[in-house]
């Protein structure tokens, strides 16, 4: 099993809060010649809340990642993975170009 990250740290730290099932949140991380990308998988039943109004929560999740990223030297994005069952469309979302990437 790999370590924790402070990235990863910070994302579940970031978006717990927010949501009903906090014991649910679960940070991957993937390096690649592109950069960091973090996979921010909830319950089904928060995904609406991590996506926020039209994105807005996801976008600015993705912002304060990028600067963090940023200030680190590094090009650091998120995926949001959706939850088996889900009727909301995580993939669509993503392709949406709201990681500023």
């Amino acid at each position: 099993m790999s370590e924790t990250t402070f990235e990863q740290e910070y994302l579940a730290e970031m978006v717990k809060p927010l949501m009903a099932f906090p014991d649910d949140v679960v940070v991957t991380r993937t390096v690649d010649e592109r950069g960091v990308l973090l996979t921010l998988k909830v319950n089904n039943e928060d995904m609406g809340k991590v996506i926020g109004q039209k994105g807005m929560t996801a976008h600015a999740i993705r912002r304060l990642l990028r600067q963090y990223g940023m200030g680190n030297g590094m090009h650091l994005s998120m995926r949001l993975e959706e939850p088996p069952g889900s009727t909301f469309r995580a993939d669509k979302l993503n392709k949406m170009n709201l990681n500023l990437e």
